[in-house]
Parts: C-alpha cells; structure tokens; sequence
C-alpha cells in the first residue's frame, strides 16, 4: 500500500519533522447600526472571547442613540471591539480599546484598518494595570464585559470611579451574569436602564454629582 507523502518538512538542524501548528478558529461579527452597518469582520476565537449578542446590541445603543454623536468612548476587556466598533459606526468621536490578548488586539488593529477608522485607538494591556492610574481625561461613555463569575465589577469599579475614568454626566454600560442579584457601584451611579437575556444581565449607569 502506497504511504501519503507528508507535508511536514524536515527540520536542517535535528532531521525530525516539524509538528504542524495548531490553526487557530476565528470567529465573526456583524456591525449591526450606522455607518458601518452590516459589515462583517473576523477575530481570533481565543481568550474566551464571546462578543455582546446582536439583540443586546441593539438594545443597548438604542438607550445611548442621543449621547453617542461625538463621544469618547472607552471599551474595556473589548475582545473582538464589537461594542467600541458599533459606538464609531453610530457616531462617537473615538474609542479606545483595551484588551491583554495579543492576538484579539492585533486582529482588531487589522479590523479598524479595513474600515478605514482613525477614531480608534487600541492598547495592550491588562485592565486592572490600565485603570490603577488617574485618567487624563474622563469619558463620556465607558463600555465593559469583563470575564464572568472572576469578581471583576467588586475590583474594579473603585478604580473606574476613583481614579477620574468617568465624570458627571458620564454613562457607564456594564454586561455580567445574570445569577448575579446585585453590583455594588458607586453612589453617585444611578441605575438607568436594566435587562436579562439568557445568562447575561446588561446594565446602564448615569454618573451622577
């Protein structure tokens, strides 16, 4: 019986043969609203990435349709940036991202280069390292969907509040899961607009005096 040849080619230095490389899934998203609307994009499936759903989406810049034109968007744990990239598609001046993965932050680099956007902004970092220093300037819309059930709002919300990441009048979206009955913000966070959609409960806070 005739043997397949091989694709993997020798290695020079030790004659063994290279173990092909794992490829690495992607995964896809669609900007559903503005001027990007309906483009669709990839992004590494790495990281535990899972993007905001498109009917959350939905609801969600339907609540901000009237603050988003010109605004200073800030996406935390952005992922695939699908929350940042869908505030530039409606409108908002500029988002900056940040994410630690690699992999996600260069695919979405890629990402704002297809759409030609120069309102976007991507930092590599850890969020907890982003948020331990005092914000040049607040923002007028901060956006986070950190990891569920690891306890991310209890850390860092302190740090969003203390350190001048947000300032009155500012509007601060936050997804988590949804056997989570409560989240301790700031007092001067006002609870705007609240729903539940399958695991995920997504919350919208006006920050307040």
């Amino acid at each position: 019986m005739t043997r397949k040849q091989s694709r993997h080619k020798p290695n020079p230095a030790t004659g063994k043969r290279r173990a092909k490389t794992p490829a690495i899934e992607t995964g896809e998203l669609r900007i559903i609203g503005g001027d990007w609307r309906s483009r669709r994009l990839t992004f590494p499936a790495v990281g535990g990435v899972r993007p905001t759903p498109s009917r959350v989406r939905e609801t969600l810049f339907n609540w901000l349709m009237a603050a988003l034109p010109g605004a200073r968007c800030l996406d935390l744990f952005a992922g695939s940036g699908v929350l940042g990239l869908e505030a530039l598609s409606r409108g908002a001046r500029e988002t900056q991202f940040v994410d630690h993965t690699r992999a996600l932050c260069d695919a979405l680099k890629a990402n704002l280069g297809l759409l030609k956007s120069d309102g976007g902004k991507v930092i590599c970092q850890d969020v907890t390292t982003f948020l331990s220093h005092p914000a040049e300037t607040p923002y007028d819309i901060l956006l986070m969907d950190p990891p569920f059930r690891q306890d991310w709002l209890t850390r860092l919300l302190p740090l969003i509040a203390g350190n001048g990441w947000v300032t009155q009048g500012s509007w601060v979206y936050i997804e988590h899961e949804s056997e989570l009955a409560s989240v301790a913000v700031p007092e001067n966070w006002s609870l705007h607009r609240e729903r539940i959609a399958g695991q995920v409960c997504y919350r919208l806070y006006r920050v307040g005096q």
